[in-house]
């Protein structure tokens, strides 16, 4: 399964600076287009939740608005993730896009009629989320087709700093238009924004990738498979617990604004578009400050200090009965999202292989948005029993104690690893009729070493196995020969002949340094691997 070729390493250094990624005409192209439809996803954000208020005021009503908007993530990007990854993720948005934009036009007839009431309202939100939800993990996995890698970093940067532009522009522009032209105006916008993603996406041709083509995977096989990567990922399983730390604490603050500015400010749609505006222009302002803060402190320390502001900021909030309070809490809190959102998407981006990329940011993106909906849920249910300002001081608190549960699971802050696919294992032979879909596949690789040097072989071997089940086995082990010093038999199973074949495609430059390290042990030139495929009795020529 190896060669004497050594990994390429990346040549160039990761750039962080986030106009670096405009150099790129496709990125520059679709950064555009995003930033106009996200200003319209703000504005109909922010009219949405102001709507909620003027239908039911109650906490909990106007905090599932944002349960709305985040529930679908939770519950669809995963299945959203598994499909980016086995479709043509152009066509799939485009289909994805248009669907999202006649669904934005027929919640804009509604209010437009006046036939709005709060369920109708959840109603389409939801629906508006579900579009998101399908529709993200693809956006993200798209990423690293627009750049080469090297501005990888630089171009998630440069989404954070357009998502918090349109932040900025989108919820103070919807409320200047709800106080000019009505609360249904907002809604229309929405639904016209998505015409330039739609016109970008039309006009992108990615580049097409060499190499050998398998058949696509099925949605369940990649499921499973997508899953189980996750489990065996350390440094993408430390970014979803790290996320989920602090999305359910921060969650409380976008949840419970509207309350803010109308309730204990006594303000109108404006003031809360307003701050709204003020947490993207936060946001963008420490888009830029990113690459010092990023260098000065680390990814896990950028962490925590992101962390510690949110919950300065949930202070300000609770004790906010001035708008200018609020404006500082909600400059703050932008700070603080942008510094934690772009680092933990860097870390999982980083983490993840190509061929797995869309369901590995789709289980960050299902954390991300199930915190959110669970602290939505949480700090809406607090407000109403205990007051809106005992909501934020104690999702302050919590915010904190989260820092010193999670900060044994380490980020990921650049291009650590190489992940770009090896090939170095040979095709396998064979001289059987070994159908794709004929498993299990039991791979056999035998090992003959020095027998004191048994320790630090099987501690070696220990990431080894670690790979194999990343990339699809579902059951590894090692074996010692009880009758010969220094002879071990590594073991792994795959669910079928095609799926062991994908594993050939996805072993990684990263990966071949540690079975490097591996054969390393070996008195022999090579280890022996044999594949094993299950019989299929009575089945041609193994009939008898």
């Amino acid at each position: 399964m190896a060669t004497d070729q050594q990994p390429t390493q990346p040549t160039n250094p990761p750039s962080t600076l986030p106009w670096n990624a405009f150099r790129h005409t496709s990125f520059t192209v679709v950064w555009l287009a995003t930033v106009v439809s996200n200003v319209g996803t703000w504005m109909y954000n922010a009219a949405s939740g102001w709507l909620m208020t003027s239908l039911d005021a109650d906490p909990l009503s106007v905090s599932l608005v944002q349960v709305a908007t985040s529930l679908p993530m939770f519950l669809f990007a995963l299945p959203a993730g598994a499909i980016a990854d086995i479709v043509d993720k152009r066509r799939f948005l485009i289909v994805t896009e248009i669907v999202v934009t006649l669904v934005a036009a027929a919640s804009a007839v509604l209010v437009w009629l006046g036939y709005i009431n709060p369920p109708v309202l959840l109603f389409f939100t939801f629906l508006l989320g579900v579009g998101a939800a399908f529709t993200a993990p693809a956006w993200q996995s798209v990423v690293p087709s627009l750049v080469p890698r090297q501005d990888l970093a630089a171009a998630v940067a440069s989404n954070g700093v357009g998502v918090n532009i349109s932040r900025a522009i989108g919820p103070a522009l919807g409320g200047v238009i709800i106080g000019g032209l009505g609360i249904a105006a907002p809604f229309w916008l929405n639904a016209l924004s998505n015409f330039g993603v739609i016109g970008a996406l039309w006009w992108w041709r990615p580049s097409t990738s060499g190499g050998h083509a398998l058949p696509a995977e099925r949605l369940t096989s990649a499921l499973v498979v997508g899953l189980r990567h996750a489990r065996y990922n350390p440094h993408l399983r430390a970014t979803l617990i790290r996320a989920a730390g602090f999305f359910f604490f921060a969650s409380t603050y976008w949840a419970l604004l509207p309350l803010v500015a109308r309730n204990q400010i006594a303000g109108g749609p404006a003031l809360y578009g307003i701050l709204l505006g003020a947490i993207g222009a936060g946001a963008v302002g420490g888009a830029f400050g990113l690459p010092w803060m990023k260098a000065t402190f680390g990814p896990d320390r950028l962490v925590a200090l992101g962390t510690v502001g949110t919950a300065i900021s949930l202070i300000l909030f609770g004790f906010a009965r001035e708008s200018v309070v609020a404006l500082v809490a909600c400059i703050v809190a932008g700070i603080s999202w942008i510094a934690v959102l772009a680092t933990l998407n860097v870390s999982a981006q980083v983490s993840l292989p190509d061929w797995v990329r869309g369901r590995g940011l789709a289980m960050f993106v299902t954390v991300f948005f199930g915190a959110m909906t669970a602290g939505s849920v949480t700090w809406g249910q607090v407000a109403s029993m205990l007051g809106l300002p005992a909501a934020h001081f104690i999702a302050a608190g919590g915010a904190l104690i989260g820092i010193v549960l999670s900060w044994s699971w380490k980020l990921q802050g650049g291009s650590e690893m190489d992940l770009t696919p090896s090939m170095h294992w040979p095709v396998p032979v064979l001289t059987i009729d070994a159908e794709p879909d004929r498993g299990p596949v039991l791979i056999t690789v035998e090992y003959h070493i020095n027998p004191e040097r048994r320790r630090a072989f099987l501690t070696a071997l220990q990431e080894l196995g670690q790979q194999r089940r990343r990339d699809g086995a579902y059951a590894w082990d090692i074996f010692e020969d009880a009758a010969q010093k220094g002879r071990f038999m590594e073991t792994f199973l795959v669910a079928s002949w095609l799926e062991h074949l994908r594993q050939h495609q996805r072993v990684t430059n990263a990966d071949r340094v540690v079975q490097d390290v591996v054969r390393q042990y070996d008195a022999k030139a090579e280890p022996k691997v044999t594949h094993f495929v299950a019989a299929a009795f009575g089945s041609g020529p193994l009939d008898g």
